[in-house]
């Protein structure tokens, strides 16, 4: 069996507070016997997209040296621990929407940066961010293949297939979303695009969200929390509530999982042929 484990909790908009808050999970998860911990989208400083602002792209930082990567692949190593990281990254005259992942021994096991980027009143991230550049990746480590996706990516049915043809045995959304500017309550849609990715695919989901309401000087958003669980038929196994931080784990049986999905029909009854429509250019 293999423990996964997330954490939902509040980010504040000093980085160390929020870098001291994340280790305190990430120890807590391995006492609990967890293999990998998840947490939450851009967790090292409150979510600094509600606006748009120049001064915010000094918060990025170079893969090879960044603070927080140095951290948390000493952490992962020093806990035994698999740990995707999620941070605002600058390549030369571009910036990204990233994620490291690092096996137990501290190895960096490469980088998604996130393909699909929303754009919006509160969620200005197109200001900040370029799309991805590095395709769908999924990460062998120690605690299974591990297929990520990144927020908006998981609104999108091709994110969960194309890991799932990639091998993944589970599907990791680490997310930051909450209240929309038209009062529009999204959780349970959120929810339920999620779900339906893990029975498509017949891949366990794991989505770590934060909570808690961030203000700035003209706006707000009150993230809803409501990180869960899904089993690969999509029913949710562990779920928080809208405004606790806490730890939700499960136990799975990858290799029963993968068995169930070879046992079933999806992939070899695909008709790419018949797809055209999705890679066709979306008109300009």
């Amino acid at each position: 069996m293999t423990r996964l484990a997330l954490a939902q909790f509040s980010c504040s908009n000093h980085y160390q507070e929020n870098i001291d808050k994340a280790i305190y999970y990430v120890k807590e998860a391995k006492k609990l016997g967890a293999s990998l911990l998840l947490l939450p989208e851009l967790f090292e400083r409150n979510y600094f997209c509600q606006k748009m602002d120049l001064a915010r792209f000094a918060y990025a930082e170079e893969e090879e040296n960044s603070q927080t990567l140095s951290i948390f692949s000493n952490l992962a190593k020093q806990e035994e621990i698999v740990l995707p990281i999620s941070f605002f990254e600058k390549d030369k005259d571009k910036f990204y929407n990233s994620i490291v992942v690092f096996d137990k021994d501290g190895r960096n096991l490469g980088k998604y940066r996130k393909t699909h980027i929303p754009s919006g009143n509160l969620y200005e991230e197109k200001y900040y961010f370029s799309s991805g550049d590095t395709g769908f990746q999924v990460f062998p480590s120690s605690a299974g293949n591990i297929g990520i996706g990144i927020c908006w990516d998981q609104w999108f049915l091709e994110t969960g297939r194309s890991l799932a043809l990639l091998g993944a045995d589970y599907l990791l959304f680490p997310t930051a979303i909450g209240s929309e500017p038209d009062g529009y309550d999204s959780k349970t849609h959120w929810q339920n695009v999620m779900k339906g990715q893990a029975a498509l695919n017949i891949l366990p989901v794991l989505a770590a969200n934060r909570v808690g309401k961030e203000e700035e000087k003209d706006t707000s958003i009150t993230f809803y929390g409501s990180s869960f669980i899904a089993d690969e038929i999509g029913e949710v196994v562990e779920e928080a509530s809208r405004d606790e931080e806490r730890i939700l784990f499960h136990d799975f049986d990858l290799e029963q999982i993968k068995k169930r999905r070879e046992d079933w029909s999806i992939f070899d009854d695909r008709h790419p042929e018949m797809y055209h429509l999705l890679t066709k250019e979306k008109e300009k």
